[in-house]
């Protein structure tokens, strides 16, 4: 296996995150959030949820607070209302707020849904994120579902077993609308980690996994 390193307490200084729903991020790349705000305090973090509406806005807002709480400056935390399962159908005024965003923020770093997401919303968003940032690094996070879905990663970060467990139960903690799903539980969420943990042949035994389509390595 071959192996890179990205020393995180050096970069990235700043970090675009974008989900359709309040809980995707969390879901798909908390833990490793939570590992870069831990190393790197002073890191910038802008961080989207496009359909937020509601008591979900209110989990999400809460949520994006709770996982960004070791980083010195204020998070930009945005929250969007576009309709739940529509957004190929509101295509443009989507777009729209992905050709606002370029203006906004220019990262280093850039967290979006996988493109081979079944969802339709994941799908649209993960197309718009890279027709947006066609010169930044982008990572495509994973979320489990009945879709069943879920394809091979070829990135991964270790997680430290006390930063997985963070990342579970703010989980469990801010997203009591989830809980009787199910799916929202803690032994899948670890379970899953341990899996990619395992590929990964992490020291840690836990990782999340992540899509890159391009990747330039710089001498």
């Amino acid at each position: 296996m071959l192996t890179a390193s990205l020393d995180l307490r050096d970069g990235p200084a700043s970090v675009l995150v974008i989900g359709c729903h309040a809980d995707d991020i969390e879901i798909g790349c908390g833990g490793t959030l939570l590992a870069l705000a831990e190393r790197r305090p002073d890191m910038e973090v802008t961080w989207l949820v496009l359909s937020a509406n509601g008591a979900r806005g209110e989990e999400a807002h809460a949520s994006a607070a709770a996982f960004l709480s070791d980083l010195e400056k204020q998070p930009r935390i945005l929250l969007e209302t576009f309709r739940d399962g529509f957004f190929p159908y509101l295509g443009g005024a989507v777009k729209d707020r992905f050709e606002a965003l370029k203006d906004e923020v220019s990262p280093e770093l850039v967290f979006t849904h996988v493109g081979v997401d079944l969802h339709q919303d994941h799908r649209l968003v993960s197309e718009l994120t890279w027709n947006t940032f066609r010169n930044h690094l982008i990572l495509e996070y994973e979320i489990p579902k009945y879709d069943a879905d879920l394809a091979a990663p070829n990135v991964y970060v270790p997680l430290a077993p006390d930063v997985l467990q963070r990342k579970v139960d703010l989980l469990l903690e801010h997203f009591p609308s989830q809980r009787g799903k199910h799916w929202f539980t803690e032994d899948l969420f670890r379970s899953l980690a341990r899996v990619r943990g395992m590929e990964a042949n992490s020291p840690t035994l836990f990782a999340e996994g992540f899509r890159c389509r391009k990747l330039v390595l710089a001498g």
